[in-house]
């Protein structure tokens, strides 16, 4: 019941709220904050009360007092009736700004950027930029750039929400509002099709869209939060704060958790019944196992940050082991498709790659072989690698075939592209020159445009690719060979 009052009314009965708001705010007026908290107090008995304005009141009353911890407590209390995040550099509060529990406040609910933060939207926008890499490049097999790129994708989305919710712009941007929770059961099937794919060349079926059925559910249950407005999505936001994290919550981390682990028992299993396949690289291998153990590191870095939650602590590095994980995939996938982008194929990567390449050209196996003795002379004997200007086009002419077969002719019978033969070749040259410099007193820049480069620089560059050393260090160590 509500407080007994010292107070008198009118005759006509005149409202009892009115008539304490009144006096309150008297009192407020007046400075008389120990009076005026008391009949706020009061006055927050009654459930008509609109609660905002008397909180606001209150925290300010508070922090005229001296009393911080009261201070920040109903200003937090205000926040969450009425968002309106510009009271926290009102100057009634001057005097309590710098103390814990007011900074804690600021800190929960104001814009802020650190460390964590700007790592997380380093990796989601990396993690977007690899998605497309991947996504567009030709060489990967087409069903398996879709998956794993979908599956970048959906990690630096999660990760560039979580970016957004620890730098609080999830209250001046709330359409953000649970904006990755969609994904939610997407990880596991994405990277277990993605292993059938490339370890089993898997052919899809109808039913295999059955995996897709939890977040479909999903989408079900969460398709009336998104079609909020932004007002209503904010409450939302605020409700769960003044309340705390809810079952839903709960059982939503749980499900998420339970996919995860699923799915990976499914792919350990793929994983172990084809690292022995001779037909995968040693590359595709070391591939699929890190990916394997990045995924299983996610799932006990998730199981931790969910029992983190489920006790309300939001902060410390286990806390960011989740984040951490993810990211670690999206940069391992980067790293990859940056070094040695034929991973990602799986099986569907061949030694001889060009097959596909070349597969409808009209070029015979005689005149493929014809084209090949001849190509053997101009290098052998004419050496036209010599020819500093020398050019695809150049080769097709003197071969009197085109250059699309000049290219084909080259790539299939010698396993390398016209640069790599001309360098191969150029680069023979230059140590049979320096291996017979007895005195070895040549020039360098004479050894390089004797073989056809232009420069030092590049001589320099292609020699050191094949041999590992410069040439002035290899004309300084090789073996002079007799007569």
């Amino acid at each position: 019941m509500p407080h007994k009052i010292d107070i008198t009314y009118g005759q006509d009965g005149e409202d009892i709220v009115t008539l304490l708001n009144r006096k309150a705010d008297s009192l407020f007026l007046e400075r008389n904050y120990v009076k005026a908290v008391k009949e706020f107090n009061i006055l927050l008995a009654y459930p008509e009360v609109e609660q905002a304005p008397v909180f606001k009141k209150l925290a300010v009353s508070q922090a005229a007092l001296g009393n911080n911890v009261e201070a920040a407590k109903y200003v937090e209390k205000y926040l969450l009736q009425d968002f309106k995040p510009g009271i926290l550099s009102d100057s009634s509060f001057d005097n309590v700004r710098e103390t814990e529990a007011f900074r804690a406040v600021v800190k929960k609910y104001l814009p802020k950027f650190n460390f964590w933060s700007f790592l997380y939207l380093y990796v989601a926008l990396i993690g977007f930029y690899i998605a497309a890499i991947i996504h567009f490049n030709k060489k990967i097999e087409i069903a398996a750039k879709i998956l794993i790129s979908s599956f970048i994708f959906i990690h630096s989305f999660f990760i560039l929400h979580i970016f957004v919710n620890l730098t609080n712009n999830h209250y001046k941007y709330p359409h953000t509002y649970a904006m990755s929770t969609c994904f939610s059961f997407l990880y596991g099937p994405l990277l277990y099709f993605y292993f059938k794919r490339i370890a089993q060349e898997y052919k899809f079926k109808v039913r295999d869209l059955l995996h897709l059925t939890p977040t479909l559910l999903f989408l079900v249950y969460v398709l009336p939060i998104y079609v909020l407005s932004g007002e209503e999505k904010l409450g939302l936001l605020l409700d769960r704060i003044a309340s705390g994290r809810s079952v839903q919550d709960i059982t939503i981390i749980v499900l998420k958790l339970s996919s995860l682990a699923i799915y990976g028992f499914f792919i350990r299993k793929i994983y172990l019944r084809t690292r022995q396949n001779r037909n995968l690289t040693k590359e595709n291998k070391i591939w699929q196992k890190n990916i394997f153990r990045i995924h299983i590191m996610y799932v006990f870095c998730y199981a931790a940050y969910g029992i983190l939650l489920g006790n309300n602590i939001t902060s410390g590095f286990l806390y960011h082991m989740q984040v951490i994980s993810m990211a670690s995939m999206v940069m391992y996938v980067g790293y990859s498709a940056n070094v040695q982008p034929n991973v990602f194929s799986g099986l569907y990567q061949f030694n001889d790659s060009l097959f596909f390449k070349y597969e409808k050209s009209g070029l015979t196996d005689s005149l493929s072989k014809e084209l090949r003795e001849k190509l053997i002379r101009l290098f052998d004997i004419e050496k036209i690698y010599k020819e500093s200007d020398i050019s695809l086009e150049m080769i097709a002419k003197r071969l009197d075939t085109t250059r699309h077969n000049a290219s084909q002719v080259i790539n299939e019978h010698f396993n390398m592209n016209f640069h790599e033969l001309v360098n191969k070749y150029r680069i023979r040259e230059a140590k049979d020159i320096l291996n017979s410099d007895q005195k070895k007193n040549l020039n360098i820049i004479d050894i390089a445009y004797e073989v056809g480069y232009n420069n030092k620089v590049t001589f320099n560059k292609a020699f050191k690719k094949d041999t590992s050393l410069t040439p002035s260090e290899y004309q300084k160590t090789s073996v002079d060979t007799p007569a």
